[in-house]
C-alpha cells in the first residue's frame, strides 16, 4: 500500500486538526469516523472512499470540489 505525504487533502485534515488542538482518536470521535481511517487519511492513503473524506472535512465546513488542471499538449 503506497502512501504519500505530499497529499493536499491530508496536509489539509492535519493541519485543521492540529488548528482545533484535537487528537486523531478525538478528531475520529467529532467526525463519526474510525480511528484507522482518520490515520490512512492523514498518512495520504490513496484509496479511500470520497464520501468519508467529505465526512472528515465537513467537520471543518469543508468539502471535495474538482479543480480543472491547466491544459496540456497531447503528443501522440
Amino acid at each position: 500500500m503506497e502512501k504519500i505525504r505530499d497529499n493536499e487533502i491530508a496536509n489539509y485534515i492535519r493541519m485543521k486538526r492540529k488548528e482545533f488542538s484535537l487528537t486523531q482518536k478525538e478528531f475520529a470521535f467529532r467526525s463519526g469516523l474510525g480511528l484507522r481511517f482518520v490515520r490512512d487519511l492523514e498518512q495520504g492513503k490513496q484509496t479511500l472512499r470520497m464520501d468519508k473524506v467529505n465526512q472528515a472535512l465537513a467537520l471543518f465546513d469543508a468539502t471535495l470540489t474538482i479543480k480543472k488542471k491547466p491544459k496540456k499538449d497531447i503528443e501522440i
